[in-house]
């Protein structure tokens, strides 16, 4: 038993030793190659957002010096930690009295040292070449450069992946060099004991059961962690090395936990995309604003008033959550945003930086065509909800679009803020929504959303229209049907209610009556060829002098 003893707390100094090493060495090198890859990656964001600082108009040119200090800063963090990597590598390297694979280890610091080497000498001039181009105003120069930067960096990323991977390899190889030894202290400690009495090696079992025991638990939630899985906890049986990186390991999985928690919990309530960054960068999204181009979309149920009047409490919160949710989901599935519900009103947006400029308005538009599509399934779906056979009054929504400057970020008290969009393009969005009253219509856009649609749908050009709180007209749209999908009836119409506007516009009231009704034959019942016919009546009584074609939401 003593010779037991004596090889045991051996053995046991040697697995102490060893994971001394795993836990202040190999771990902390693979965590600075990860943050060396994270200060990349932040460095190609500062280098980025000095692009679009100089590109605005007027150049942003303390927000551009502040993200080339960024840059510049972030330059020497990432041969910070890489250095730090490989200084570890080195030790690890230098200790002999701890086996590892010092060829494997030997070569994976070259190969940092070489990918820092390249890093510095390609993208220091490239980065310099870049600089010069943004102060001199030359961002078609700049834009080939910061692609060509790009690459770079995705090389260097690529690099550094794979020289984790390998480190990755080594950490793992290393650990089961502890559980080797702790497997060889089981053999070794039960032949002697087995020599001395049955009482020896029956203790020498349960102290080299205690040693290993954690290290293939911890070994085994890292796996799990690695997997995603954090619904699981390692048990602390003992108060050395084992069981404090055992401790360690706990809190880090429960805060994983709290932290998935909280987007989970945050994402129920504002859009996932939002929360990521609320979370990751909070001193930017909860201090600054920022002008962007975006498209609105306003959507409202036709009748709900008369419709909730009839209803218990119970049976209005049942119809508005299916109503909300069959609406909502074309706006997450076209990667918009949902602002926010009021009442029974739905606020989405599309644009930077969770969409490409360029796409919103036709994501936007292509959300409003399937929203339309589900108001029958809507009808079916709420009298079976309330089991009744029929709601009280015929439910339909109405849409308007509007794609213009807005600002955008957190708005509003000490105490409450909101992440959201203000400016005109907010209000012409709501104005479109309630302006489908007057048209009978379902789905109106603005004229710079139609603009940028391209053909991409058939649109209607209804009427210019000046809304409440603006005083210039805006051109605006029926959003008709996706491109390709019109009926020959639909072009009819669309032809003929062409020629009546045009007429219309140009105070040629008969041509114009006769138009709209040659439209109607067409298609009975076509809201804004009532709509405009009522106008004519009421136009032709009173002529107005400055007849301009266009009509303001206040008139009566």
């Amino acid at each position: 038993m003593v010779v037991t003893s004596v090889l045991s707390m051996f053995m046991s100094a040697q697995v102490g030793r060893l994971l001394d090493e795993l836990t202040n060495r190999y771990i902390p090198a693979y965590g600075n190659l990860a943050r060396a890859n994270i200060r990349s990656l932040e460095r190609a964001l500062s280098l980025r957002q000095m692009v679009i600082a100089k590109m605005q108009v007027p150049p942003d040119e303390d927000g551009y010096k502040a993200r080339l200090k960024l840059f510049r800063d972030k330059d020497g963090e990432v041969e910070q930690e890489t250095g730090a990597a490989r200084k570890l590598i080195n030790a690890i390297i230098a200790d002999t009295g701890t086996p590892s694979d010092n060829a494997a280890l030997a070569r994976i610091d070259t190969r940092i040292e070489v990918a820092v080497t390249d890093l510095r000498r390609e993208l220091a001039g490239e980065s310099a070449k870049l600089i010069a181009a943004l102060e001199a105003g030359k961002f078609e120069e700049a834009r080939s450069t910061l692609a060509h930067v790009d690459g770079l960096r995705d090389q260097f990323t690529g690099k550094v992946d794979a020289i984790r991977a390998d480190m990755l390899s080594q950490l793992l190889a290393s650990s089961r060099v502890v559980i080797g030894n702790q497997r060889q202290a089981i053999i070794v400690s039960a032949a002697v004991t087995v020599l001395a009495a049955a009482i020896g090696w029956i203790f020498s079992l349960l102290v080299a059961s205690g040693i290993t025991r954690p290290v293939r638990q911890l070994l085994q939630g890292t796996r799990e962690v690695e997997a995603g899985r954090l619904d699981r906890s390692i048990d602390v049986s003992t108060q050395d090395e084992i069981g404090q990186l055992s401790a360690a390991f706990n809190r880090m999985v429960e805060q994983l936990r709290r932290n998935e928690r909280i987007r989970e919990t945050f994402g129920r309530y504002i859009d996932p995309r939002v929360v990521e960054g609320l979370l990751d960068r909070p001193e930017v999204t909860l201090t600054q604003g920022q002008r962007r181009t975006m498209t609105i979309l306003f959507c409202d149920m036709k009748g709900f008033t008369a419709m909730s009047e009839g209803m218990t409490p119970q049976g209005l919160v049942k119809v508005v959550n299916c109503y909300l949710s069959t609406m909502s989901a074309p706006i997450r599935s076209h990667r918009g945003i949902i602002d926010k519900y009021i009442g029974d009103a739905i606020m989405a947006y599309w644009g930077p930086p969770f969409i490409d400029e360029a796409d919103q308005a036709r994501f936007a538009c292509a959300a409003a065509v399937d929203m339309a599509e589900r108001v029958p399934s809507l009808r079916t779906q709420l009298p079976e909800l309330l089991g009744m056979r029929a709601i009280p009054v015929e439910c339909d929504i109405r849409i308007g679009i509007a794609t213009g400057e807005v600002l955008t970020g957190s708005i509003g008290s000490e105490f409450m803020m909101s992440f959201t969009v203000m400016g005109d393009a907010v209000n012409l969005a709501s104005r479109l929504e309630g302006a489908n009253k007057l048209y009978g219509t379902r789905v109106l856009i603005a004229g710079a959303t139609a603009a940028a649609l391209g053909s991409a749908f058939e649109l209607r050009e209804v009427d210019r229209l000046t809304v409440v709180g603006q005083h210039v007209p805006q051109t605006i749209f029926e959003v008709m049907s996706r491109n390709g999908e019109l009926t020959p009836q639909q072009r009819q119409l669309r032809t003929r209610y062409g020629e009546a506007l045009a007429a219309y516009r140009a105070a040629r009231w008969d041509e114009a009556r006769a138009a709209f009704n040659s439209a109607l034959e067409i298609s009975p019942g076509d809201g804004p060829s009532l709509a405009l016919l009522a106008r004519i009546d009421l136009l032709a009584a009173n002529p107005p002098a400055d007849w301009d074609g266009s009509w303001h939401m206040e008139h009566k």
